[in-house]
């Protein structure tokens, strides 16, 4: 076992291409101790069955007060509402959470989205069919989905702009595997933001998420004001955050796998297993915290008790023991078991709303921008810094 070091997460090489540093761990250091660019001490757990095992041993928590009893937890204020949502609770309360917020996320619900959905993706190529080329992310990967949750979540449309950079920033900050409560500007606004509209809607109901939230109940009980501004942030965040690496990784994949892209292109039936392959080539998601309860081993390792955890998806969607050549995008896969989603009782609770806009955002570009094409040599694309989620900065398309 190696000792804490800078590990892959802060270099040049990670940032380009993950899955190569990946593949070295999952053969040489399976369970690999190392610190994040934020300095937080972490064990890497990179194989697919110890990734697997790992979501569902429930010796492995979310809640960090569960694995150390740290009193830092015990917060006042808006700091205290990073701790009260369904991704850092464990069973009691995370069932109880989860059953109160997945009212406003049942199947029925997301279907009625499509209409809407296609008329946003239909809007933002309006605005640039004419032009002949744009800049894929914050022209269309990312307005999409902001457009779809700041809908659902009572958002408006003049401040989507403002809450997408305010969610971009503590995304970068490192703050989703920080081990201490990051309360950067950017997150005291956005908390801000989203009180003043749950306030709102407690004085005008309305027939959206926020209103099925604030009245929803489980056996008598409802979630608390806190309760209601934090799950909506985790919403807010990671309804667009991932989604939309989802659609801008997915587009350079296809883009540089054209095959590939044609073969949806000749057989548009192949998009539901094409957003299935896509999830697991290029992984929005690249890993997810536990916290040990208690000491176990992995791989044959010992973790300590209160040790941090990253369960790398992306590490484990690219092993062998996922699928076959698993470093070739292939849209008729019929063997992979992927991740992207987790697994156990944190599996997504938006995964049915990313699946759906990832389907109308390919099937609206392959329809209407057939001839997309990459407009600068994929070597000089850039990606953000966070090393929880993986998305370009830009990506330039002419058509």
């Amino acid at each position: 076992m190696r000792k804490k070091s800078s590990g892959p997460f802060a270099t040049a090489e990670y940032r380009a291409n993950p899955y190569v540093s990946y593949e070295k761990l999952r053969r040489d250091m399976p369970v690999y101790k190392t610190s994040l660019p934020n300095g937080t001490e972490v064990y890497v757990v990179s194989r697919y069955e110890d990734v697997i095992a790992g979501l569902k041993d429930t010796r492995l928590v979310k809640d960090i007060r569960n694995a150390r009893g740290k009193s830092f937890w015990e917060l006042l204020g808006i700091g205290g509402v990073r701790g009260k949502n369904m991704l850092r609770a464990d069973p009691p309360e995370h069932g109880r959470l989860r059953s109160l917020a997945n009212e406003a996320f049942k199947p029925k619900y997301v279907r009625e989205l499509r209409g809407r959905i296609q008329q946003i993706a239909d809007e933002l190529i309006d605005k640039v069919q004419a032009k002949g080329k744009m800049e894929f992310i914050s022209e269309f990967a990312f307005p999409m989905p902001v457009r779809v949750i700041s809908e659902m979540l009572g958002v408006a449309e003049k401040d989507q702009d403002k809450v997408r950079k305010w969610s971009g920033d503590l995304i970068n900050s490192g703050a989703l595997s920080s081990e201490h409560t990051v309360i950067t500007p950017h997150l005291a606004q956005l908390v801000q933001y989203i009180r003043k509209v749950v306030d709102d809607h407690r004085k005008n109901p309305r027939p959206d998420v926020v209103t099925q939230l604030i009245e929803a109940e489980d056996k008598g009980d409802r979630l608390s004001d806190a309760e209601v501004v934090s799950t909506l942030v985790l919403l807010l965040v990671a309804g667009h955050e991932t989604t939309a690496n989802l659609i801008g990784n997915g587009l350079l994949a296809l883009l540089l796998n054209p095959e590939q892209l044609e073969k949806l292109k000749q057989d548009p039936a192949l998009i539901k297993p094409t957003i299935e392959e896509l999830l697991r080539f290029v992984n929005p998601v690249q890993m997810v915290n536990r916290y040990a309860a208690e000491k176990l081993r992995i791989a044959g390792q010992e973790i300590p008790s209160g040790s941090h955890l990253l369960l790398v998806l992306g590490a484990a969607n690219h092993d062998p023991f996922c699928t076959s050549n698993p470093e070739q995008l292939n849209l008729v896969r019929d063997d992979a078991k992927h991740v992207a989603f987790g697994q156990g009782i944190h599996y997504c609770l938006g995964a049915p709303l990313a699946r759906l806009e990832g389907e109308i955002a390919f099937e609206t570009l392959l329809n209407r921008l057939p001839n997309l094409q990459l407009a600068v040599p994929p070597e000089t694309l850039q990606w953000r810094p966070a090393v929880e989620l993986r998305g370009l900065t830009e990506l330039p398309v002419i058509f």
